[in-house]
C-alpha cells in the first residue's frame, strides 16, 4: 500500500480504479470476472497502456519495470500493487471477501513471489492481444477513456 493524498479529477472519489494490462488475456479475463462480481459498482477500469493509465502511473512515480499487470487506486487514500491489489479487489467482491482475508494472512513477500511468477508467465500461458480490450456499450461507462 502506498499513500494517495492528492485528489484526482479522473476518478470519482467514491470509486476505486483498477489499472490492468490491456493486452493480457489473463488480465482481461480477470477484469470481466471482477465486473461480473462487482455487485456494489465499486470499481472503474483503465488499461495501463491507455493515456489515463500512463498519466496515473506517472503521477504516482510507479516503476512499471516492477509492476506491470495490476494496480488498485483508492482516490485520496492509497494505491495497491501486486497481490495487495488483487486481495483488496477481492475484499469488495461478493463471495470472495473471506478468502481475501485469509490470503492476507500469508506474508506479502511470499504472496508477491507467487504473483510475480504468474505475471512473468502470463503471456506464455494465456496469450496476448494485439490491442487493448474495447468494452461493450453497456460497460463503456465503467472504463475511463
Amino acid at each position: 500500500m502506498n499513500s494517495e493524498s492528492e485528489k484526482n479529477p479522473y476518478i470519482a472519489s467514491d470509486k476505486k480504479l483498477i489499472l490492468f494490462d490491456g493486452v493480457c488475456n489473463l488480465c482481461n479475463g480477470a477484469i470481466q470476472f471482477i465486473i461480473k462480481h462487482d455487485k456494489e459498482d465499486v470499481f472503474r477500469y483503465a488499461a495501463l497502456q491507455s493515456d489515463i493509465g500512463k498519466k496515473l502511473i506517472e503521477e504516482r512515480n510507479i516503476d512499471t519495470e516492477n509492476v506491470d499487470s495490476i494496480l488498485l487506486i483508492e482516490p485520496g487514500v492509497a494505491y495497491y500493487d501486486k497481490s495487495d491489489a488483487a486481495l483488496q479487489i477481492g475484499k469488495h467482491l461478493k463471495g470472495y471477501r473471506t478468502i481475501s482475508g485469509i490470503l492476507y494472512l500469508i506474508p506479502s513477500g511470499l504472496r508477491n513471489n507467487v504473483y510475480d511468477f504468474i505475471a512473468r508467465n502470463r503471456y506464455k500461458w494465456y496469450g496476448k492481444r494485439e490491442q487493448c480490450m474495447i468494452p461493450t456499450p453497456e460497460l463503456k461507462a465503467k472504463f475511463l477513456a
